[in-house]
């Protein structure tokens, strides 16, 4: 009984270590932002509240602006990278092939390859199609960055799927598509919806392309961030503002999504 005890107690102490130490960068992001330039640099944690620091973000940069880019590229990116997962993972599970295994390996291996390393074909590519600073440009290269992640965890929740219950639609005569939209889905709208929540997160976090391929017109907020570097030196306060107002808007949808997320990824784990 102690010792049962005894391992919850660690269990917990552990479990909140982990979390304030995730948590802490954060939670000193936005403590900065209230200071003043000269306090930033500094690690007192009793100072004087300032907003001087988010007047200042909000009259050098239209952040409704870029706001509105990080939600209709992070949504875009999200909705066409299910639309091209949904089917191919469809095919692999119910369908399978000699090579399907190796395809999803070989998928999986694109991930391990540095940005950096794609970036001159992809811009040549961009610049040729006339997608540089467009919404569409990055709407595409989000979905194909996160294409093998969302056919993977879609061919995961697939495969927990009985193959009896899509032979039985398939004698009441559905189609494919059938199958699919009224079968599949709402089988799998819990790690569907999980798998489109992750893929939102990613989106919105992803800086590289974002610098890379947009310089106003499309630019999202983690190009609002680094429009906060110059070449003076490094502000701070106002990078850390920039910052926080960056980050909440996902950190509070996250919150309220979690629940949802949680049971998407345990989808099929307990049978």
């Amino acid at each position: 009984m102690e010792d049962s005890l005894g391992r919850r107690i660690l269990t917990f102490v552990l479990g909140w270590g982990v979390a304030l130490l995730l948590f802490f960068p954060i939670f000193w992001m936005a403590l900065t932002s209230f200071k003043t330039e000269a306090e930033a640099v500094t690690a007192q944690l009793m100072f004087t509240p300032t907003l001087d620091s988010y007047r200042e973000v909000l009259s050098r940069a239209d952040y409704l602006g870029f706001a509105l880019n990080s939600v209709v590229v992070s949504v875009g990116g999200t909705v066409l990278a299910l639309l091209l997962a949904i089917p191919a993972a469809y095919s692999m599970a119910f369908h399978p092939t000699a090579r399907t295994r190796s395809t999803l390996l070989w998928m999986l291996s694109t991930k391990m390859l540095p940005s950096v390393g794609v970036l001159v074909p992809i811009y040549l590519l961009f610049r040729s199609a006339g997608l540089l600073d467009t919404r569409s440009g990055l709407v595409i290269i989000y979905a194909l960055m996160n294409l093998p992640i969302v056919v993977w965890m879609l061919f995961t929740f697939y495969k927990e799927v009985p193959r009896e219950i899509l032979e039985a639609g398939r004698m009441d005569g559905a189609r494919t598509g059938g199958e699919v939209w009224f079968l599949l889905l709402p089988l799998t709208l819990p790690g569907v919806a999980s798998t489109g929540l992750l893929s939102l997160i990613l989106c919105w976090n992803e800086a590289f392309w974002s610098l890379n391929l947009t310089s106003s017109s499309a630019a999202p907020l983690t190009a609002f961030i680094a429009s906060f570097s110059s070449p003076e030196g490094l502000f701070f306060a106002k990078l850390s503002a920039a910052s926080t107002m960056a980050v909440a808007p996902i950190l509070v949808f996250g919150w309220f999504s979690q629940r949802q997320l949680v049971r998407g990824l345990t989808f099929g784990a307990v049978k």
